[in-house]
């Protein structure tokens, strides 16, 4: 089973793409939360499991990961960009 990790910061709209966002402004958000992110990857179709003591590699407070399992057939990058989407949708 494949399993990809996937970090607040991917989403947030405080921090630059050199500092680890992966999608662009207009799809991220402010402060994304592990929950958050678990909801939308649930909508996207996978499998979620938040980890709350995990730290992103370029920070240094945890704000925890979510674990995307079932995701054989998904580049991470096509996963992230569906992920963002429906964050929008969810804080709307």
């Amino acid at each position: 089973m494949v399993e990809n990790v996937v970090y607040p910061a991917y989403f947030d709209a405080n921090r630059s793409r050199s500092g680890g966002r992966r999608v662009p402004m207009d799809l991220a958000i402010e402060e994304p939360t592990v929950d958050e992110i678990a909801k939308a990857v649930q909508q996207v179709g996978y499998d979620a499991v938040i980890e709350r003591d995990k730290t992103y590699s370029r920070e240094f407070e945890p704000r925890g990961a979510v674990v995307v399992r079932g995701t054989e057939d998904t580049a991470k990058n096509d996963l992230v960009q569906a992920i963002a989407a429906y964050l929008g949708v969810l804080r709307e």
